[in-house]
């Protein structure tokens, strides 16, 4: 689909907001657009980013509710307001403004899920250090008058079969760069819960002038280290992508060696390469490239290191 923009005339944001907006449409893999990903309270709230790497504007929405398009609406922020990101119900109002309809995010899939957690003792969750235990039964949660804190050793909620995330990232002919993202955030999520996909930095970033990166995975892990904002710092250094992305995969290993998580980078000339953090049952990461070198968009694989 942004390919498809790309080749009508569409400017590099364009394809990026219209190749997310497909997915969100699409609900990729449940985990991007309605109906997927439910919070704590069984509701689906969207995060978002547009970044035009020309301007270096950003346009973000975070904990969007019943809107669906929200990298239409990031998109929104940065053509309407002279702010970078909007959040909550204030967010779904400025939409509203902007002539998007409010809807339901939420489906059967997504009320099934839902129940199906509720089932099974609100597990897995997010909380730590709480009574009732939170490991073992579910909320109301408050906090230990004691707090004993523990290295959290549990392996990551995310997996293969759930992204989390669509990032992309746009290259022109010219050679300028835009990059974006949208995603329903992390299932079960206590609410409010902001991940990295709408920080610039985090979840994606482009600048025209050394190249674009986008990020998937354990966004609360993995927005600590600005990823995408390192990967084109190491590009403009004259690393190759590849090599870009490999080294913000290691710097992350450091602090998170069980970390699920990936990222894509891209050069201003065109080159690209993607990373990815082996753990168990995630040992290869699957994304996709159109460039006029391929005849139709063409599926790569990489290895996890």
């Amino acid at each position: 689909t942004a390919w498809r923009v790309l080749e009508s005339g569409g400017s590099e944001l364009d394809a990026v907001e219209r190749g997310c907006g497909q997915c969100e449409i699409d609900q990729c893999d449940g985990s991007v657009g309605y109906g997927g990903s439910p919070d704590e309270s069984g509701e689906t709230t969207l995060d978002a980013m547009i970044m035009d790497g020309n301007t270096m504007e950003v346009g973000a929405v975070a904990d969007l509710r019943r809107v669906k398009n929200a990298i239409g609406v990031a998109r929104k922020v940065i053509e309407y307001t002279k702010h970078t990101l909007l959040v909550g119900e204030s967010a779904s109002l400025f939409a509203v403004r902007m002539g998007f309809p409010y809807e339901d995010l939420t489906t059967q899939k997504s009320l099934s899920l839902y129940s199906e957690w509720l089932n099974q003792s609100c597990q897995p969750n997010y909380w730590k250090n709480v009574v009732p235990d939170s490991s073992k039964s579910c909320g109301p949660y408050k906090r230990h008058e004691e707090v004993t804190y523990k290295e959290e050793q549990t392996s990551s909620l995310r997996s293969v079969h759930n992204h989390d995330t669509i990032g992309m990232v746009v290259i022109g002919v010219t050679g300028t760069v835009a990059s974006g993202t949208s995603t329903n955030g992390a299932i079960h999520k206590i609410p409010g819960r902001v991940g990295d996909s709408p920080i610039a930095g985090a979840g994606s970033y482009a600048d025209s002038t050394a190249g674009g990166a986008a990020a998937t995975g354990d966004g609360d892990i993995m927005m600590r280290f600005l990823p995408s904002y390192q990967a084109v710092e190491y590009m403009r250094m004259g690393r190759d992508p590849t090599v870009a992305c490999q080294k913000v995969i290691s710097r992350i290993q450091k602090y998170a060696p069980k970390f699920f998580g990936a990222i894509i980078c891209a050069n201003t000339t065109g080159s690209y390469g993607a990373a990815c953090n082996k753990i168990p049952g995630f040992t290869q990461f699957h994304f996709m490239v159109s460039s006029p070198l391929l005849s139709r968009p063409t599926e790569q694989v990489v290895d996890c290191i």
